[in-house]
């Protein structure tokens, strides 16, 4: 069973590599008759309507969405969106994760990222995740958020890539800007009371979104990881599912 045709935790829990659908279909109640001739009906007194599917953004919606931005004195280019995959724009879809709404959900197997609204959808993105042995799963928390922030690379990385010594957290770490791996915003996530060292952030490069490449976080395009960060507040929860 895909994502995109459940709406219960639990399977959620068990989704496979496959792609989300971009639609579910809605609920409705429905009455009954008792089978006496000539009885109409008697209409439900709260009637559940079926969640209208979120329409996709049109190519004017998606030119704004993905044009250049100036954010806190820096320039943030566009995003060539026409060579990206349309599944991972970003875009209002319906939930498929049952999770209560504020709660964001990362799907690792599709490359998306949910944040749950009220009355049945989400939020959609498009990421980038971790490489194989480079992940973290779990419940957690957005437990500090930043603008702009410095990329201060674990001394673990620094050892693999010794390169990196110059940014290192003894260094200070890079100055922030469009070639600063965070990108414009970085959600910190914490899990019972201890960084994970694991963030959802900006990436200023673009063909590594729907792909496994990073070093273990979460990237989004820039542009998306602004509008999510305006979006979700500290202490935000996070399910994040391998």
């Amino acid at each position: 069973m895909s994502l995109e045709h459940t709406t219960s935790r639990r399977s959620f829990l068990s989704l496979s590599a496959m792609a989300a659908a971009s639609a579910l279909a809605g609920c409705a109640s429905t009455s009954t008759t008792d089978g006496m001739v000539g009885q109409q009906p008697t209409p439900p007194s709260n009637p559940i309507h079926a969640v209208q599917t979120p329409p996709a953004p049109t190519e004017v919606e998606l030119a704004a969405m993905y044009g250049p931005i100036e954010d806190g004195g820096i320039l943030i280019p566009a995003v060539p969106f026409r060579q990206i995959d349309p599944r991972y724009y970003r875009q209002q879809v319906l939930d498929p994760t049952g999770e209560a709404p504020g709660t964001i959900v990362v799907d690792t197997p599709t490359r998306f990222l949910y944040l749950v609204q009220p009355g049945g959808t989400a939020m959609r993105y498009g990421v980038g995740i971790g490489r194989e042995g480079f992940a973290w799963q779990g419940d957690g928390v957005i437990q500090w958020r930043q603008k702009w922030p410095r990329w201060k690379p674990p001394n673990e990385m620094v050892a693999r890539q010794p390169e990196l010594a110059k940014y290192s957290i003894e260094n200070g770490g890079m100055e922030p800007g469009v070639k600063n791996p965070l990108g414009a915003r970085a959600l910190y996530i914490f899990s019972g009371g201890q960084d994970t060292l694991y963030r959802l952030h900006g990436n200023p490069e673009w063909r590594s979104i729907g792909k496994a490449v990073s070093a273990g976080c979460v990237r989004l395009l820039n542009q998306d990881i602004i509008d999510l960060y305006d979006r979700v507040p500290i202490k935000a929860p996070i399910v994040v599912k391998q």
